[in-house]
């Protein structure tokens, strides 16, 4: 007789891949949603393209940019954009002898910076210049009139550059030379040139276009100002100085400097964080209330800091303490940034108050030691001459 084996039960408990299926199965799609909506936050986050704008902006493709210009030159030349005078500075030390320095906007450079670049000694063409650039690379020559029509003029001079191109649209200011200018003027109207070109004594030239309406994108196939426009700036090396305006100190909030672009993105993100925090998130507790704290004014908080100082006899700290305040409330008015160093900051209160630099230099950053720390009275007449200042600065 034959007998047979009773089945085999399986063993009891759960398999070694049950465990991970189940995590899989529960948070497949909590993934791929979260998945999904990063890949939307992304393509979100990719715009176009995003040109600078502005006269004269070299990369701007709108109609007063310069972007056709600075292409056409850098097929023949080498092209180096500066925002600021020290990279200009920078850039035409680097290049050769053949360089020619463009610059655009000058009104947003200091003096000194002004100096500094007229005295590199390079090949300069101004574009509608501010009298003290005038000064600065053109000596003797000013600005005589102005013609406002959009007629084009005739060269009516002997300079290549201009002959070749013919008749321009450098209708704007006009310019005249001193007698003892070495200058060439052309595009002559009623008060003077649309372009004058001086030569100073070491064989430098300084080109001064009244207006920059023929380098501009929508200008520049008119008339002869492409070719006008080339031949000026003809040259191995080309330096295209467009300063950066001068920062504005709290006029945006961050929200406002954040790309339009990258805003859009952060509502996918909100939604994945929200839904997250649904899945995985508890049921909070009721609210706890809390006191505020307790507020204290702000004269209290100045005589208590003064106490310190007069009991301490810091006449010192006081001295830096009330020099820093009036340096930043005052400095933003001025048009500098809050970093502009002492050089700049002396200059430009001293032309707006018309005190003496050495007197400013006195009080705002005084030698050391310091004459005002060395009683109290001296202490009460460096606030009193610093709310007078503060005054004049108004």
């Amino acid at each position: 007789m034959t007998t047979t084996a009773p089945p085999e039960h399986p063993p009891t408990g759960s398999a070694p891949g049950s465990t991970a299926g189940r995590l899989w199965r529960a948070g497949r799609a909590p993934a791929a949603v979260i998945g999904l909506l990063v890949a939307v936050s992304v393509l979100l986050s990719l715009g176009s393209e995003q040109f600078p704008s502005g006269h004269l902006e070299p990369g701007s493709p709108e109609p007063d940019g310069a972007r056709a210009l600075v292409r056409l030159l850098d097929e023949d030349s080498d092209v180096t954009v500066a925002r600021t005078s020290e990279a200009a500075t920078r850039a035409v030390e680097r290049s050769g002898e053949d360089t020619v320095l463009v610059v655009l906007l000058d009104h947003r450079l200091l003096p000194e910076e002004l100096d500094a670049l007229a005295g590199l000694g390079s090949d300069t063409v101004l574009v509608r210049p501010s009298l003290r650039s005038l000064s600065a690379f053109a000596p003797g020559a000013d600005m005589t009139g102005r013609v406002d029509d959009e007629r084009t003029l005739e060269p009516g001079c002997a300079l290549p550059a201009a002959t070749a191109a013919g008749d321009a649209g450098v209708t704007g200011e006009l310019y005249t030379a001193g007698d003892g200018a070495e200058a060439l003027g052309c595009y002559p109207a009623a008060d003077g040139s649309g372009l004058l070109r001086v030569t100073a004594p070491d064989g430098s030239t300084t080109t001064v276009l009244g207006t920059g309406d023929p380098l501009t994108n929508r200008e520049l196939d008119s008339a002869g100002n492409a070719a006008l426009a080339l031949n000026l700036l003809s040259a191995e090396d080309v330096v295209w100085l467009r300063p950066d305006a001068p920062e504005e100190v709290g006029s945006a909030t961050l929200w406002e400097l954040v790309p339009a672009g990258l805003r859009w993105s952060l509502a996918p993100l909100a939604l994945t964080l929200l839904l997250f925090a649904l899945w995985r998130g508890r049921r909070m507790g009721a609210l706890v209330p809390e006191s505020l704290p307790a507020l204290v004014r702000a004269s209290e908080t100045t005589e208590g800091r003064a106490g310190l100082y007069q009991s301490r006899k810091a006449r010192d700290r006081a001295a830096s303490a009330l020099r820093n305040g009036f340096l930043e409330r005052s400095v933003p008015k001025l048009g500098l940034r809050a970093d502009s160093g002492p050089d700049s900051v002396v200059a430009a209160a001293a032309a707006r108050s018309g005190d003496d630099p050495q007197d400013l230099w006195r009080l705002l950053y005084p030698p050391q030691p310091d004459p005002y720390t060395a009683d109290d009275e001296a202490m009460l007449r460096l606030a009193d001459e610093l709310d007078r200042l503060a005054g004049r600065l108004r």
